[in-house]
């Protein structure tokens, strides 16, 4: 990969984390207020534990999305040279792919060998090795 297309690589890396740092965890709300029965906050309740849960998933996305913009930038520094070869086939990641996902690590074809949505075979595999 050329040095230039590595540079962008490292400055939407350097930009998407620092987007992510930016904005911060979404506020999730350990206490919870005991609705009073037959209140008006008690139809309110389940659209907070919505929201809650919703904030939960966000920040766990967030963390996995950090975690995984991480690991690529230790490997870009650690190995250039191999950045943007698949972790399984070794086929070249098409730019495309770097472009929108810079943190890949797989091939759109070994990707969707991991991923059962896609129709590959059901592997649970937690793909953030540095």
């Amino acid at each position: 990969m050329l040095p230039e297309h590595l540079a962008r690589i490292r400055a939407r890396l350097e930009a998407m984390r620092e987007e992510i740092v930016r904005e911060g965890d979404a506020r999730v709300r350990v206490e919870r207020e005991e609705a009073v029965a037959g209140s008006a906050d008690e139809d309110q309740a389940p659209h907070e534990e919505m929201d809650q849960a919703i904030a939960s998933s966000r920040n766990r996305t967030r963390a996995a999305t950090l975690a995984r913009i991480d690991a690529a930038l230790r490997r870009l520094d650690a190995d250039p040279d191999a950045f943007g070869t698949c972790a399984d086939c070794d086929d070249e990641i098409p730019a495309r792919r770097l472009e929108l996902m810079p943190f890949a690590r797989l091939c759109v074809d070994c990707q969707a060998k991991r991923d059962p949505a896609r129709g590959g075979a059901r592997k649970h595999v937690l793909d953030f090795k540095g």
